[in-house]
């Protein structure tokens, strides 16, 4: 499962590039052990960081998110240039997409340190900026690439609008609450498999 991940980290690094600012940063969780694979987008490959030693630097981050959230399988910690743009916005994007609803959620107060992550991820959204850098996460590393390309696209539009004064429509509250309680299933499923050391499986649909 390691060699998989590993390869995986790989994959989304290359996936990644171009998307998201040099320095970004990529974790993978490893199921079963208290590890992860962590690494800089412009790193040849990856390290595997044992949690029960002293994390430091950028992966303290990623550790402090996977702690928070049992569900969390892969955490960029980087973002483009309109997701890093909400820090001057309030730092919260409302969901005005169905698509948000379903796979990104509720964004939480933005963190302004470690012990703040607990609470702004609270609510099982897959994005949110700590320390004014936008976070996205995802049940896998795949789903949180597809997150992250999706939280950039919203944040650009919202952005836009927002600068330019345009009128936004928010989704009906029940389209919200009917995918993001979708949303909560995978990510229970998604806690169930990490718990029996499995990789949970990837989101087939909508």
């Amino acid at each position: 499962m390691q060699d998989v991940l590993r390869q995986q980290w790989l994959e989304i690094r290359q996936r990644l590039v171009g998307l998201v600012e040099a320095g970004s940063s990529v974790s993978l969780r490893i199921p079963g052990q208290e590890r992860m694979w962590w690494g800089l987008l412009d790193d040849a490959v990856p390290s595997c960081i044992d949690w029960s030693g002293h994390v430091m630097g950028d992966s303290q981050t990623h550790h402090a998110i996977y702690r928070a959230r049992a569900d969390v399988g892969a955490v960029l910690l980087g973002g483009g240039d309109f997701a890093s743009s909400l820090k001057d916005f309030g730092g919260v994007m409302p969901i005005l997409f169905d698509e948000q609803a379903r796979h990104i959620g509720h964004m939480g107060v933005p963190a302004d340190s470690i012990p703040d992550i607990a609470t702004a991820l609270q609510r099982g959204g897959n994005a949110v900026l700590i320390k004014g850098v936008p976070v996205t996460l995802g049940t896998t590393g795949t789903r949180m690439a597809l997150n992250a390309q999706l939280f950039e696209k919203c944040a650009k539009a919202f952005t836009l609008a927002k600068a330019s004064g345009a009128k936004m429509t928010l989704l009906p509250w029940w389209v919200v609450w009917v995918a993001n309680s979708r949303l909560m299933k995978d990510e229970k499923r998604a806690t169930q498999c990490f718990a029996r050391g499995e990789i949970p499986p990837e989101n087939s649909g909508y």
